[in-house]
This record gives structure tokens, C-alpha cells and sequence, in this order.
């Protein structure tokens, strides 16, 4: 589990994503649904290759993410790579 530094530190490089409520968020906001729908796909299957799965909601063009590790009740550098992932997800989509 990383600490309340490192999390504040990796933070800097990973723009539009924030500490909330002890986890990693950013609310993603496509053209359309079907946008949404597709990155969601995208996502899903990098998420399943890594065996971490991100609490998640979608409605209509707006996916909203957080991410921490169940695990051990925290955030880990496990999260920072998914978001760092789904970011880049989000910019080819």
C-alpha cells in the first residue's frame, strides 16, 4: 500500500485523476454512449488481464472510476497502472 506521499506524489503525472474518499477518481465524459460503452469494453478486458477490477459506473457519455486495491485496503501501485492504462484508453477512444 502506498502512502498518503506517494499517492499525492504519482498524482502530479496523472492528470484529471484525484484522491476521493480514499480512492482514485476521474469521471470520463464521451461523444455518446456507444463512446462510453466501448472504452468501458476496452477497460474491462486490460482490467481482467491485471485480476483488478474497478468500481466503476456509466451513464449515458460519463464513466466515473475508482480505483483502489480490496486487497489490502488501499491504494497500490496496481491502481496507478490501471489509471495510468485507462487513460490511455480514454485519449484513443
Amino acid at each position: 500500500m502506498l502512502s498518503q506521499t506517494e499517492i499525492t506524489s504519482r498524482l502530479v503525472n496523472l492528470t484529471e485523476w484525484q484522491l476521493r474518499h480514499g480512492k482514485l477518481f476521474r469521471e470520463f465524459v464521451f461523444k455518446d454512449f456507444s463512446q462510453a460503452f466501448g472504452f468501458m469494453t476496452r477497460c474491462a478486458l486490460a482490467a481482467e488481464k491485471m485480476d483488478h477490477h474497478p468500481d466503476w459506473s456509466n451513464v449515458y457519455n460519463r464513466v466515473s472510476v475508482e480505483l483502489n486495491s480490496h486487497d489490502v485496503g488501499g491504494i497500490t501501485e496496481r491502481d496507478f497502472k490501471l489509471a495510468t492504462i485507462m487513460s490511455e484508453i480514454a485519449v484513443r477512444t
